[in-house]
């Protein structure tokens, strides 16, 4: 099983992880290299605290977070733990994953697409 945590601000990943009180959990199994469930959940935080997030992370077993801004502190603890970090990520939360799951989403990502 593969879980991607992503810090939320309504739809959009947030801007700032330390600041975040809404974070979802996507758990995906994968079988023979295809896709064959997926489950998404939505945890909120009574206040926002990037040491009880990062608890979360670990405690969760999650294997990529995909954020906004991430100070030095908590980027440097979630990788120490062999955790894979894709910061300064920029749009809709939905748009992150899908990148993300056709291994297209990098660092510095900026997802929001123009209206004509």
């Amino acid at each position: 099983m593969q879980k991607i945590l992503i810090p939320l601000l309504d739809n959009d990943v947030a801007p700032r992880f330390d600041l975040t009180t809404d974070v979802l959990i996507i758990s995906l199994v994968w079988v023979k290299g295809e896709l064959v469930d997926r489950e998404d959940k939505v945890v909120v935080f009574d206040h926002a605290s990037p040491e009880d997030l990062c608890r979360l992370v670990i405690t969760e077993n999650v294997g990529t977070v995909i954020c906004g801004g991430i100070e030095d502190e908590f980027y440097d603890f979630l990788t120490w733990k062999e955790v894979e970090v894709i910061d300064d990520v920029v749009g809709a939360a939905s748009r992150a994953v899908m990148a993300f799951l056709a291994n297209e989403l990098q660092s510095g990502a900026v997802l929001y697409r123009c209206q004509d």
